[in-house]
């Protein structure tokens, strides 16, 4: 009996932390974020430019990814780097990019 209740409690925090991650991923404006970080690292100047997220709307976005830990950042000169920090997130992006985003993916 203790090793189903053990159980039925780690199912309940993953589904917490799996629900967490979606909520965070399901704002457009950050899922394109993230989906421009699985190619590789970027500056904000850059996300700004390839999105064409206004700024103050991409430091607010940018600040939720970092607080919620799913990016990182480093600092060069005056330019703040980001790059994906989750294996959750990236995994989580590699599904949705197979399922709605592949070439020659028919859309519904």
């Amino acid at each position: 009996m203790k090793t189903a209740s053990l159980e039925l409690e780690q199912m309940q925090s993953a589904a917490g932390q799996a629900c967490q991650l979606m909520k965070v991923l399901s704002n457009p404006d950050r899922l394109m974020i993230i989906c421009q970080l699985t190619k590789g690292e970027l500056c904000v100047g850059e996300i700004e430019e390839i999105l064409e997220i206004g700024q103050p709307t991409l430091s607010q976005q940018l600040t939720v990814l970092r607080d919620e830990e799913l990016v990182s950042t480093r600092r060069e000169g005056k330019n703040i780097f980001y790059q994906i920090n989750s294996p959750q997130a990236m995994a989580v992006i590699q599904v949705m990019y197979e399922q709605f985003c592949k070439p020659g993916k028919k859309k519904k």
